[in-house]
């Protein structure tokens, strides 16, 4: 794995494990069941729906990711104004692989997603279907190319999801922006619009059994999810960052994650630190990062420093 991608401490152990009761186990087969219906029901459907206008392609898009989500059973809940149509940069905070359909039942939009996605079944498919956009996470080379199609995508009035933290955290603790494809939101001159995730339990503490980190199996993570209980989704649209506010991507990045940072409240959790500037991935970081996982590395630097990862 290439020394430029960035890590999370967060691991399955530390940070996903059930809190509480979980769901029996014919109640998660049914979940399972459910959500792999809907999945095959998008890959048959995702041609004939890109065809539609702009209104009903995204009214049917929010229905099936939130029918997605609550398959899992967990209840979407969002806060804000999806504002005027047009083309926009979406960034938000990484989690889970849930994360995808999460924002596309409140802000139906293309998704940046590492290429490896093709390969995988029945995801691969409906993510090509749908018009997924791919980045070549380990060929550093290929990053203007990828940010030059982003940016096509907004001139054509698109919106484009990124999650610009590069790897998933567990929701108590988050990493930085990498600033590559606010690049984009730049050329393009468009708004960028901060979004904030979380996964809380009926107490409103974060629940850790979405989370997708470390060197979770897909496999594990869907059952574990399956099986949670009183487990919703929030989904918060903070203010647009308007096309001139900023000129710099560096400044824009860091306006976009002080946004999302000050809807997630206080500070990490203790022992699960935040991602200081210059925390990167090594060749020991074999985090299995969910589809829309995008890894930047314009302006960073290798890995000099220790990694924060905590060995599994």
């Amino acid at each position: 794995m290439s020394g430029w991608l960035p890590t999370s401490p967060c691991t399955p152990e530390g940070c996903a494990a059930h809190q509480g009761r979980t769901a029996g186990l014919p109640r998660a087969v049914l979940r399972l069941t459910t959500a792999l219906a809907l999945l095959l029901a998008g890959v048959l459907c995702a041609p004939p729906v890109r065809l539609l206008p702009a209104g009903p392609r995204h009214a049917v898009l929010r229905a099936w990711a939130a029918a997605l989500v609550r398959s899992f059973g967990i209840r979407v809940v969002p806060y804000g104004s999806p504002g005027p149509d047009g083309g926009r940069l979406i960034v938000a905070n990484h989690i889970s692989w849930l994360d995808i359909p999460l924002v596309l039942a409140v802000l139906p939009s293309r998704m940046l997603a590492k290429s490896d996605l093709r390969g995988w079944p029945v995801l691969g498919r409906l993510a090509r279907r749908a018009g997924t956009l791919f980045i070549e996470r380990d060929r550093i080379r290929s990053l203007p190319a990828t940010i030059g199609e982003v940016t096509g995508v907004l001139l054509a009035g698109g919106r484009v999801t990124v999650f610009p933290e590069g790897s998933t955290w567990c929701g108590r603790a988050r990493g930085l922006f990498r600033r590559a494809a606010f690049q984009a939101a730049l050329d393009a001159r468009v708004p960028v619009q901060p979004v904030h995730l979380a996964y809380l339990r009926g107490d409103g503490e974060p629940a850790g059994e979405p989370a997708f980190v470390g060197d979770d199996p897909l496999t594990a993570s869907l059952w574990r999810t399956a099986r949670a209980r009183g487990v919703r989704a929030e989904v918060r649209l903070l203010p647009r960052i308007p096309p001139g506010r900023y000129a710099d991507r560096r400044d824009l990045a860091a306006a976009a994650q002080a946004a999302v940072s000050a809807a997630a409240g206080p500070a990490p959790s203790p022992g699960i630190p935040a991602q200081p500037a210059g925390a990167w991935a090594t060749d020991r970081d074999s985090a299995k990062r969910p589809a829309a996982s995008v890894h930047h590395w314009v302006n960073s630097s290798p890995t000099a420093a220790s990694s924060l990862r905590t060995p599994s």
